[in-house]
């Protein structure tokens, strides 16, 4: 299924989808990648799941910076253009550099997916409310901002279904979860030059053979 088939952006609000676990979800997306695609965690427990599914070189842990997953990622989707690219953010983090969804509707990367969790708090500084715990609704901002692929995500299966249209280069695509509280399954290794230096090894590797453009 693809972003063309407009089953896939749904109609659903944020107060009528199913809270899903973030880790599991970080997990199915891990599982289907096997072409070299890039993916950015955002800081805290979104790149804490993303290292606990498995770590990979082509996977940026952003540490200590708020908003910046998705900048990165259309950073790497611009100069990559044949490389899939997937950036993972929380609410909080978003809230912090809502002027990217603007950037991303208006360059129109086709190799860019955005994920966002969706838990309404600042888990790893406390829980305290985020302001989509009050109203607030990415989902809505992003069409705002040219997006118009987005959507609330249903279930799991419509979760997997948008991986897959990510994968196909589909996008840009913007899609987000509300996800529960339940603590990472482990924590990132606080290394902040190996984890940058192997990801930009990582991204001078091939990922579909001699295709114009590829970086060598």
């Amino acid at each position: 299924m693809t972003i063309t088939d407009r089953r896939i952006i749904g109609t659903a609000g944020r107060d009528t989808v199913k809270i899903m676990n973030r880790a599991d979800l970080t997990r199915r997306l891990a599982s289907r990648l096997n072409n070299e695609e890039a993916v950015v965690g955002g800081i805290g427990n979104t790149h804490f799941d993303l290292w606990a599914s498995g770590q990979r070189a082509q996977n940026f842990y952003m540490l200590g910076s708020m908003g910046l997953a998705i900048p990165i990622a259309l950073g790497v989707s611009l100069a990559q253009p044949q490389r899939q690219v997937f950036a993972l953010e929380g609410d909080g983090s978003l809230l912090m550099q809502l002027g990217a969804l603007g950037t991303v509707a208006s360059v129109k990367p086709r190799n860019l997916a955005i994920f966002v969790w969706d838990n309404g708090a600042y888990q790893i500084t406390g829980a305290q409310p985020t302001l989509t715990a009050k109203g607030v609704d990415l989902v809505a901002i992003a069409r705002g901002a040219g997006l118009a692929s987005s959507t609330w995500i249903t279930d799991e299966a419509h979760f997997e279904a948008l991986v897959d249209a990510g994968l196909a280069g589909d996008g840009p695509l913007f899609a987000c979860a509300r996800t529960d509280n339940q603590a990472p399954e482990g924590v990132t290794e606080r290394d902040a030059v190996k984890i940058r230096s192997r990801f930009m090894e990582s991204l001078r590797l091939p990922t579909r053979g001699n295709e114009p453009g590829a970086v060598k």
